[in-house]
């Protein structure tokens, strides 16, 4: 691959560095976990939140940042560092609170920028405003999980919301710029070939600044793990090969524009049920990569995850 295909030249044409992702925790909630809409959360979420690789919530934002930046410094030599509030819904508690841990992030002398995982649900008129305020600062990056654009499908994963709630809230954050990346999940329990390029078909629609496409994991200590035992026959995992296609399908679908956060996703090992294969991420990348060389997909898109 062309050096100009990673997703690390975005970053170094958008800060001028090498720039790497330190994933922390707010500790915060979500509305879809403490009875505000629901008591058991998205299916497939793990018990940490889909945070698992962030740092302690004991630790101070401050804190989070030095541990994390120890922890990769040995891989970015004089690089920077993006703020990722990954864990659970990171606008999920009251404005002064996301001040306080928002301001002491973007204050650290490392950070040139703050990526915010988020509902498009938890985006009240507050909020906006202090994510307008921050990305007159630095860079604010919003993460919404929107995972599929199919009715049935997002009551399946038990989402606890409409398509609708997404499109305001992607209007909200573009008219004060905020940069948008879209999670979207291939393989849903039901989903057919049709299905997954609807959705790739519906991001296109809106101003979507980002992307990122991710393997649906069984883990351990989540609704999907008692779903993929008590009903395995809606489970037709896709193998590695399968799973490469229908990304390049996805890719070559999908606005040019759109810059590819993730091709993958990592589900820590330990509670990793399914697919067996997706622990491999090198292999994974690997293939990945291939594919992507061999069928020419990457022309005309100038931005893919690649080596990050």
């Amino acid at each position: 691959m062309e050096q100009i295909l990673r997703l690390n030249n975005y970053f170094k044409e958008r800060f001028g560095t090498k720039v790497y992702k330190v994933s922390l925790n707010g500790n915060m909630t979500c509305p879809n976990r403490d009875g505000t809409i629901s008591t058991g959360g998205c299916i497939f979420c793990s018990e940490g939140g889909s945070g698992d690789f962030s740092s302690s919530p004991d630790l101070t934002i401050s804190a989070q940042i030095d541990d994390a930046v120890k922890r990769v410094g040995q891989k970015i030599k004089n690089g920077k560092y993006i703020a990722y509030f990954q864990a659970y819904t990171n606008t999920y508690a009251p404005v002064s609170y996301l001040r306080n841990i928002f301001f002491e992030a973007i204050a650290h002398p490392d950070i040139v920028g703050i990526s915010i995982a988020t509902r498009p649900d938890c985006l009240p008129e507050d909020v906006l405003n202090l994510l307008n305020e921050l990305n007159h600062i630095k860079p604010v990056f919003v993460e919404l999980g929107l995972q599929t654009s199919n009715s049935d499908s997002a009551r399946l994963i038990n989402r606890g919301y409409d398509n609708s709630t997404f499109e305001n809230a992607v209007y909200a954050l573009n008219n004060i710029n905020i940069e948008i990346v879209v999670h979207m999940i291939i393989g849903i329990p039901g989903e057919q070939h049709d299905d997954i390029m609807n959705t790739i078909n519906y991001i296109n629609k809106y101003p979507i600044k980002g992307i990122k496409l991710q393997l649906l994991h069984v883990l351990k200590h989540t609704a999907l793990e008692q779903m993929y035992k008590d009903s395995p026959e809606l489970f037709h995992y896709m193998n590695l090969n399968d799973y490469v296609e229908i990304l390049g399908e996805c890719i070559e679908l999908l606005r040019p524009d759109i810059v590819i956060h993730r091709l993958t996703g990592d589900g820590p090992k330990s509670i990793l049920l399914a697919p067996e294969w997706s622990g491999n991420k090198k292999k994974v990348l690997n293939t990945i990569n291939g594919y992507m060389s061999g069928h020419n997909i990457t022309q005309g898109r100038k931005y893919l995850p690649y080596g990050t």
